[in-house]
């Protein structure tokens, strides 16, 4: 063999040694990558609120879950499921120590994770999770309240027990495969049905609409004595019967805050539209000025009010009425907690304005109703719902024309029918892009 021969051969071995370390180092880097991102859940913790109102449970996230629910069956006890297919329920850490629960267990569910919460020292705190506004982490909201509400909120339901969850999926398959007559499937592989019913949890199927006031707190009055209280509620229930009766709505859930004259709390409203897990709160009200000129509609989400007028609206239906104006400083949002509820809930917010621009075009296009426009407000009543919240003051009851127009049948089925067709065309859209979305 000559000197070159083995010179050639020499190189051809180093460089085979070379390019296989290069593929053992990919393989490695690459099973490491792999490994790693296994688990998209590194930890939890939990810190004290800085308003001293309760405090706030951090899952510490690589990537966002897929989506989220929460659930509070007692006073002591929060449930959530988490959906991703990566999330590694026996490698996610736990501080040691904490002061506001006993304990968190994790359970493997169909397409993600069970949590429980179990709190400490028997404190009742209201439950609210949202995405955090900056990284991927999910925060859950622990924010104190009291017994009474924690009872009311509570009343009737059952913890989860997530075995039954494996289980019922598990005999889903086996009843899809008897169906089907194909052999037996290995693994927990649910039919498509149960994937949607358990993983998709946005599904745009549940509108709760708040008619404003009840009660002895009967709202604004018109100028003979018509109460604004009376007027929302016909309307809303028009609106419910347009949404039940729509074949482009099967599968619409309506639900009330109220469907008689009844006083629900200002606090309430929320609280309640969340425990009925909907997806789109919409406030009925009715406007009211000092002198009888003003008229028109306006839709209001949450935000910082813009105008005088906006801040007016605020603080009155920020206030319980008995026929009489007052002011409650106390009633008003603080600047702090509306800037901290924008950044958690920017989806929500964005959401509402994109529903408050939709009625706003049917009241002025459709309803032939003059618009006062799309408008913000620091309304407690958005503020408690966790989901897209709308306000919608439907016209002056201060106005001898529009009371009449209001109070009439005709008048309430023009509201009504605007209102339902905006509510109609946003769950087209929104069905269209998430159709679109899941076909990409």
């Amino acid at each position: 063999m000559t000197v070159q021969q083995n010179n050639s051969e020499n190189s051809l071995n180093y460089t085979r040694f070379i390019a296989g370390w290069l593929l053992f180092l990919f393989c490695f880097l690459s099973a490491s990558q792999v490994f790693a991102q296994q688990n998209i859940l590194n930890r939890v913790s939990a810190v004290e609120r800085s308003d001293g109102k309760g405090f706030v449970v951090r899952y510490h996230l690589s990537e966002k879950v897929d989506s989220f629910r929460v659930y509070q069956p007692s006073s002591d006890l929060v449930q959530m499921t988490l959906y991703s297919d990566r999330i590694d329920t026996t490698d996610i850490g736990l501080a040691e120590t904490n002061d506001f629960y006993d304990e968190i267990r994790f359970y493997d569910i169909p397409f993600g994770v069970g949590v429980d919460i179990y709190i400490a020292n028997n404190q009742p705190y209201a439950a609210n999770a949202y995405p955090d506004g900056t990284s991927n982490d999910l925060l859950l909201g622990m924010t104190k309240t009291t017994q009474e509400e924690i009872e009311f909120l509570t009343e009737g339901l059952e913890p989860v027990i997530w075995s039954k969850m494996s289980s019922q999926a598990d005999s889903m398959i086996v009843q899809q495969n008897r169906d089907s007559n194909t052999p037996p499937v290995s693994g927990p592989t649910p039919s498509d049905d149960y994937y949607s019913t358990v993983k998709d949890k946005m599904k745009f199927d549940t509108i709760v609409i708040d008619p404003g006031h009840g009660g002895h707190d009967v709202g604004a009055i018109g100028y003979k004595g018509i109460y604004e209280k009376d007027i929302v509620l016909n309307i809303s229930k028009k609106v419910g019967e347009y949404i039940k009766n729509s074949p482009e709505m099967e599968g619409v859930k309506v639900a009330y805050t109220r469907d008689d004259d009844t006083y629900i709390n200002l606090e309430e409203r929320g609280p309640m539209a969340n425990q009925m897990e909907g997806d789109l709160f919409v406030s009925i009200h009715a406007n009211k000025f000092h002198s009888r000129q003003p008229h028109g509609t306006e839709v209001y989400f949450l935000g910082l009010e813009r105008s005088n007028s906006a801040l007016e609206v605020m603080k009155r239906e920020n206030n319980i009425l008995n026929g009489e104006e007052s002011f409650d400083p106390d009633k008003v949002l603080s600047p702090e907690e509306l800037l901290t509820y924008e950044l958690q809930n920017s989806g929500y917010i964005a959401t509402s304005e994109q529903i408050a621009a939709m009625l706003d075009h049917q009241f002025k296009n459709r309803a032939q109703r003059r618009s006062r426009g799309v408008k913000q407000g620091r309304f407690v009543v958005l503020y408690q719902a966790s989901m897209p919240a709308i306000l919608v003051e439907t016209g002056f009851i201060s106005n001898p024309s529009e009371q009449r127009f209001l109070a009439s049948d005709w008048g309430q089925t023009i509201i009504a029918s605007a209102i339902f067709r905006a509510i109609r065309n946003f769950k087209l859209d929104y069905e269209k892009s998430q159709t679109y979305n899941n076909t990409k």
